[in-house]
């Protein structure tokens, strides 16, 4: 592995958007040193609405709410890259230095919430992208949003990769009294040079270990995902995470494998040849044995975890590491008993 992480970034390449008729070419004569990393840019979404919905039988919620369109962690296996190619940019580096901001995300939020076609309902953040990237300690849209999460006693489950979320441990302890939050912490690898390649600008796996150990010791519901499992490059880090985890008191655990849908696939191999040459062949291998024979089936109910030998493999040894970590039995339920329509509520208040 290079010992300088190349623009520090994790796409080291920026394919041509798939709509697009028009591209730029980068003149390959020019060293990488004279192309630095791209600064990140932010630009305001003006999005009528924040809350989403999807009936895919193979996702645990039906409603998400994302902050932000992009991510500056940088994941280069993340499988949201192509949703920038509808802005008309690139997956590439381009998903992690160009990010939207939903600026107005918690007033539609109360707006959607007080509407009386709300079904109360678990809603989740970062469905898509993380909504603590290191960029919400500036913006604090997040933390907006929870706080109107908390006014309306909606439950809510938050997924990320990064510390930050430690930061909204006080929102979190009002939640947890009527049940209303579960945070699940993702963890790749424990190999800190590995993660810091894979996932540049995300916590490093020592600290989203303390990110578990902080909310667990505030009473606050945590799990693990360990996600994406790569095969032949992290799933043998499996008992690993999930032994770590669970002494840090996580109280539960799931996985996924890699999803690579259209130019991830290239970016993905790109990252490999840079990165793991030895290695490349058996990872992408091992996909396609996942896959039955691509790199890539968006299939429901087996996209998430692959399908064949291997995956099967990938099961047992998820499986048995959970059961030898101890991980406490039962499963964390969220309730949507405490409702309440914040708005109904001030106006009987000052009727």
């Amino acid at each position: 592995m290079p010992e300088k992480e190349l623009h520090k970034r994790g796409a080291l390449v920026n394919p041509v958007n798939r709509f697009e008729k028009i591209s730029f070419e980068r003149d390959e004569e020019i060293a990488d040193e004279d192309y630095p990393s791209p600064k990140t840019e932010f630009y305001k979404d003006t999005s009528k609405s924040v809350i989403s919905y999807n009936d895919s039988p193979d996702i645990g919620f039906e409603t998400s709410l994302n902050p932000y369109r992009g991510c500056e962690h940088g994941c280069v296996y993340c499988y949201a890259r192509p949703t920038h190619e509808y802005f008309g940019l690139s997956p590439g580096q381009d998903f992690e230095s160009v990010i939207f901001v939903k600026t107005q995300a918690p007033v539609l939020l109360r707006k959607e919430l007080s509407s009386p076609k709300w079904k109360p309902q678990v809603l989740v953040m970062s469905g898509v992208t993380d909504c603590f990237q290191p960029f919400e300690r500036k913006f604090r849209i997040t933390r907006g949003c929870l706080e109107v999460l908390l006014d309306f006693c909606n439950p809510v489950g938050i997924i990320t990769k990064n510390k930050l979320v430690t930061r909204d441990i006080d929102i979190f302890k009002s939640m947890a009294q009527y049940h209303g939050v579960c945070v699940t912490v993702s963890i790749t690898s424990l190999d800190m040079r590995l993660a810091r390649a894979m996932e540049p600008r995300a916590s490093t796996p020592v600290n989203r270990l303390k990110a578990i150990e902080e909310l667990a010791c505030a009473g606050i519901p945590v799990t693990v995902n360990v996600a994406p499992i790569v095969p032949g490059l992290t799933d043998h880090e499996i008992p690993a995470i999930l032994k770590a985890a669970a002494k840090a008191g996580a109280q539960g655990a799931g996985y996924t494998v890699v999803r690579l849908p259209y130019a991830v696939k290239a970016i993905f191999e790109r990252w490999l040849s840079e990165y793991f040459p030895d290695r490349k062949e058996k990872v992408l291998n091992r996909i396609r044995a996942l896959r039955d024979g691509a790199l890539y089936d968006s299939g429901w109910g087996t996209r998430m975890t692959g399908k064949g030998l291997f995956a099967e493999s990938i099961r047992d040894i998820f499986n048995m590491g959970y059961k030898r970590a101890g991980f406490p039995e039962g499963r964390i339920r969220l309730s949507t008993t405490s409702f309440r329509n914040a708005e109904d509520r001030q106006i009987r208040l000052f009727g």
